[in-house]
């Protein structure tokens, strides 16, 4: 028995791992530039990221597919394999 998700989960599971990867980087930069390497820095991060995330993670649900029809307008399909 396997312990991966099933494959109808990937349009909730992509969009919510990168969101955490995401905002918890973009965060992390942008708490340390406008705060300097202070005592509180971590408890502000966390706040900050948290919030990010919030945004993040729905606003990822709804552009993906239209960056997915972006890139696709972009980048050329490969070649099925013979």
């Amino acid at each position: 028995m396997s312990k991966k998700l099933s494959p109808r989960y990937n349009a909730v599971a992509m969009p919510l791992v990168l969101s955490v990867l995401m905002s918890c980087l973009v965060s992390a930069v942008s708490t340390a530039a406008s705060t300097g390497f202070s005592a509180g820095l971590f408890a502000l991060w966390m706040k900050a990221w948290g919030i990010s995330w919030l945004v993040a993670f729905p606003s990822l649900l709804l552009v993906l597919p239209l960056v997915r029809v972006i890139v696709g307008a972009l980048v050329q399909a490969p070649q099925a394999r013979r």
